[in-house]
């Protein structure tokens, strides 16, 4: 994997919505015992991100973009 992490405090308000909305619906409905609202779930993911407990990465090789968690394998391969 050729991938890139990329810093949210460089990414357009409009790029970093769209990135973090894209994630948090990517999986579908939340069928937990509670409902989440869609605003709750992005600023929980905007907070690890300005924490720094999640990335955004940018993988060349598909040309996707994901948001991982600050101990995933990948980032471990992922020059800073």
């Amino acid at each position: 994997m050729k991938a890139v992490k990329i810093p949210y405090d460089q990414l357009s308000q409009e790029a970093l919505d769209g990135v973090i909305e894209e994630f948090v619906t990517r999986n579908g409905t939340d069928y937990g015992e509670a409902e989440i609202p869609l605003g709750t779930k992005i600023a929980q993911v905007l907070k690890q991100l300005k924490s720094k407990e999640a990335f955004i990465v940018f993988d060349h090789n598909s040309e996707t973009t994901t948001i991982l968690h600050k101990d995933d394998q990948i980032l471990k391969s992922i020059d800073s």
